[in-house]
């Protein structure tokens, strides 16, 4: 194909035409070429750029590659060439909080140099060489400005040979392998390069032990650092399609908050699909929050743990015609326990009686909201001893999925010796939960235990009571 359209001299526009279009004059003085099958596309190619702006990022057939993925279609590695940080570097520098435009110029990810190249298959009938459309891709190799060599598909090896059926009427098949025809490397320049990689990547450690330290920052003493790294997973069961999630976070007394923590947040609006007996929206919604639990005087409050705080959520739906919905309310208290949890929370929503309410939720939308979403739980208003809801109508819906990772710091966490003796604070007892629980388990036990004597005692008769207590 190129050699018909360089042999044109109105085809050649470039530089680079220009001097194919002398090599293959020159092909063709001396006898053509000796391969008319296998032939190559390099970097600079029309085809070659052809071919890297045509990836698509999926398989739909009515795709259309948006602004950002056409700006980032040629940017392949992130920017190598960094200065290395001396260990005694401050860890505050590792990010930069405020950076100016020339910072962003000149760290953000950039085009390293890359060379491509396309080993092509003329597969057409014999007699018919030269035409595009027979023309397909049988390799591809590249290389980058660091020297590494990216192969695909890889070398043939153990496998079998590569295939390529063709559309047309005869449906012929090829079959071709790729072997690597390199010199084997000797054992010396191995080892050598083995020397390399270890020495290198040492370096790579001690850059990167520089750059976090050895200084930890550990929280004050009597005081508990929680992190929660946690993910919305999915919500399933629900009655309407197109479903969002907005959660916040409600911490009790005692707990506190860095000032540039996020304790809320909504997800994307997501469609559902059928899985089973269930429409499943999944969400995969990360989020992040680190909380801080200050102690107050062990003597006012020694004997009972704290509370924990607790992540409230609601469902809504939004449809194509924006009409806004909700869905289901739900409340979850944040595990006491360090470790991966996965809870499945089940969720209702308040209904009215009658029809309108209803035929007003499906023509327009809209239905009962909570003013205060607390009242999923315990309101932060109320300061009775005994909430009830009585009268007020609700509607089990579906379930929201959470992944949460939870983790724990503090100092106290550090005094194995007083666990072993006793659990002298809260934090002590939060440090050992499981300890804890086995404890109760045991004086709970033992209180059983009691009672049913003291009740055998108060049925058995005096006489013998006295009886057997007189020669003691």
């Amino acid at each position: 194909f190129e050699v018909d359209l360089y042999l044109k001299e109105s085809a050649c526009q470039t530089p680079l035409d220009r001097q194919y279009r002398e090599e293959i004059q020159k092909l063709e003085k001396a006898g053509g070429r000796k391969n008319c099958r296998i032939f190559t596309y390099t970097d600079h190619d029309r085809f070659t750029n052809l071919e890297e702006l045509c990836q698509k990022v999926t398989d739909s057939d009515h795709e259309v590659p948006s602004y950002l993925v056409e700006r980032m279609a040629n940017v392949r590695r992130r920017r190598q060439d960094r200065r290395p940080v001396e260990a005694s570097s401050l860890k505050s520098k590792i990010i930069t909080w405020e950076p100016s435009e020339e910072f962003i110029k000149n760290n953000h990810v950039i085009n390293t140099p890359v060379q491509t190249m396309y080993i092509m298959g003329d597969l057409g009938p014999y007699g018919k060489l030269g035409n595009r459309e027979y023309e397909n891709v049988l390799c591809t190799i590249k290389v980058d400005g660091n020297g590494v060599i990216t192969v695909k598909p890889d070398f043939t090896g153990n496998k079998g040979p590569y295939r390529i059926e063709l559309d047309g009427e005869k449906r012929e098949v090829w079959e071709y392998t790729i072997e690597n025809a390199s010199a084997q490397v000797q054992p010396e320049e191995e080892e050598r390069e083995q020397r390399v990689f270890r020495d290198l990547y040492g370096r790579h450690k001690d850059y990167f032990s520089g750059l976090v330290g050895t200084d930890f920052e550990m929280p004050l003493p009597g005081t508990l650092r929680l992190f929660v790294n946690g993910e919305i997973v999915s919500a399933q069961g629900y009655e309407y399609d197109n479903l969002y999630v907005h959660f916040f976070l409600e911490l009790p007394n005692q707990w506190s908050s860095p000032p540039f923590q996020q304790l809320s947040g909504v997800t994307q609006t997501c469609a559902t699909k059928t899985v089973g007996w269930d429409n499943v929206a999944y969400f995969c919604y990360p989020f992040t929050v680190e909380m801080f639990y200050t102690q107050e005087d062990e003597g006012v409050f020694p004997y009972s743990l704290p509370q924990w705080p607790v992540l409230y959520f609601e469902v809504l739906s939004l449809d194509f015609w924006q009409r806004y919905r909700v869905e289901g309310y739900g409340s979850l208290v944040l595990p006491a326990s360090p470790g991966v949890h996965m809870l499945t929370i089940p969720t209702w929503r308040p209904v009215e009686l009658g029809t309108v309410a209803e035929m007003r939720r499906f023509f327009i939308g809209g239905s009962p909201e909570l003013e205060d979403l607390t009242y999923i739980r315990i309101p932060s208003t109320f300061k009775g001893k005994r909430l009830s809801r009585f009268g007020f109508r609700t509607e089990t819906t579906g379930s929201v999925t959470f992944r949460l990772y939870c983790l724990q710091q503090s100092k106290a966490f550090l005094e194995n010796s007083a666990l072993r003796q006793r659990m002298q604070s809260v934090l002590d007892r939060l440090g050992g939960f499981s300890q804890q629980s086995s404890v109760y388990n045991v004086l709970e036990a033992f209180q059983r235990a009691r009672r049913r004597m003291q009740e055998a005692r108060e049925s058995l008769p005096q006489d013998l009571i006295n009886t057997s207590a007189s020669p003691v």
